[in-house]
């Protein structure tokens, strides 16, 4: 094994390819054990696969900082840039590119709008969804799509309901939230950019709607609540609650999206493991947390050196990015017996990092779990005798950081 006390040469990837996440397994395995810190100069990244440095250098945010984790991984051209600058687009993080005070400041104020309370509220309205989708599916014959027919819906209704969105404005905001993914976390030439970049605008100026509406006529949802504490002399912004809910509209949808899709297609690929939660719905719990574990909704994310500092005995100079692979880490061996095993009953599944760690952790992780585990209930119930398509080979999309799949193709018996 190597020595984790340099930097691995810039021009030795060991076979990783940052955008490629149908099957990145074996190569993780490798970087953890013959390069945990490697400088990659295609994504100008120090790439960290060890759980043990992901989770420090999450958790040490003073010296490695996110304000980079929204920025574009390929640089904007200046098409791009234009169409933003004409447009208005002033977007910034809700929470996650955001560091302390304001970080601090803003997610005080949005963990009080965005409680247990207001969304356990919603799940007869989710049970109530999710059965609706089921009987469409079944409708619609023998073969469906989880991710097209179920896990796509789900939890865009769910967060339209909470911020207070009419559902035909479902694929609209699926096109922004795809051109957001697309020209953050893409690797997009200048041409490609542009359609994204026009949509990012339609994007920040319907945010910013939102909350002039929610001060025209309030309503009994987030917005309203937002705006409500605002006035009652919470520390808040127009423009940081159209940012909050720029980043809520995506990441409220698209990852719940991914994990919904990817519980069941792990379940379903380790059919012991459908049975059992088929039997026992008091384990799904467990399924939905080895899911994050082994294939979680995001792989990996960014952060940006603050100061001179070291990870896993590897110099970080001051202003370097880094990439930290959450999809290695929670594979690590040092942390997971036998890893590679989907284990629903695998009892630190929950310590994966797939929500991140420490100021960051993921806000809307009970509202994510929560669908999930409610989709999961209702098919088991349902359609005990849920298969993959036989010999169905499930691609993921190219990608910096979500790893989603383009299909997950099923027969109803």
């Amino acid at each position: 094994m190597a020595s984790a006390t340099t930097a691995v040469a810039a021009s030795d990837h060991h076979g990783f390819e940052p955008f490629k996440l149908t099957d990145p397994f074996a190569v993780y395995k490798t970087l953890r054990e013959d390069a945990p810190v490697m400088f990659d100069e295609r994504i100008n990244c120090y790439v960290i696969s060890r759980y043990e440095d992901v989770k420090a250098t999450f958790d040490d945010w003073e010296s490695f900082s996110s304000a980079n984790a929204q920025s574009p991984i390929r640089p904007l051209g200046e098409a791009a840039k234009k169409v933003l600058a004409d447009g208005g687009f002033t977007a910034y993080s809700g929470l996650s590119a955001r560091v302390p005070p304001e970080h601090t400041r803003i997610r005080a104020v949005a963990t009080k709008a965005f409680t247990p309370r207001r969304y356990k509220a919603l799940e007869p309205f989710i049970r109530d969804n999710v059965n609706r989708l089921i009987d469409e599916m079944i409708a619609k014959g023998s073969r469906a799509d989880i991710l097209t027919d179920l896990a796509w819906d789900v939890p865009t209704i769910t967060i339209f309901a909470l911020i207070g969105i009419p559902t035909d404005m479902i694929g609209q905001v699926k096109d922004w939230a795809a051109s957001r993914t697309a020209i953050t976390w893409g690797d997009l030439s200048d041409e490609e950019q542009v359609p994204h970049a026009r949509n990012l605008v339609a994007y920040w100026d319907y945010c910013q709607k939102l909350v002039a509406d929610a001060k025209a006529t309030p309503g009994d949802n987030l917005v309203t609540d937002l705006v409500n504490l605002q006035a009652a002399g919470e520390e808040i912004s127009d423009h940081e609650i159209a940012s909050f809910l720029y980043s809520l509209l995506f990441a409220g949808h698209e990852t719940t999206t991914t994990l919904i899709s990817n519980t069941i297609r792990e379940l379903l690929t380790h059919r012991d493991a459908y049975e059992a939660v088929t039997e026992q719905p008091a384990r799904i719990p467990g399924a939905i947390d080895e899911t994050l574990r082994v294939s979680g909704s995001i792989f990996a994310w960014r952060r940006t050196a603050t100061r001179d500092a070291q990870i896993g005995g590897v110099p970080i100079p001051k202003g370097s990015n880094i990439l930290l692979l959450m999809g290695s880490a929670n594979r690590d061996p040092e942390i997971f017996e036998n890893p590679d095993v989907y284990d629903i009953e695998r009892e630190n599944a929950r310590a994966h990092l797939s929500f991140g760690y420490g100021i960051h952790y993921c806000i809307g992780n009970l509202l994510a779990k929560l669908q999930t585990r409610i989709v999961v209930e209702e098919l088991t119930r349902r359609l005990p005798d849920l298969r993959l398509v036989p010999d169905a080979r499930i691609e993921f999309g190219d990608n910096l950081s979500f790893r989603v799949p383009t299909a997950v193709p099923v027969e109803m018996r």
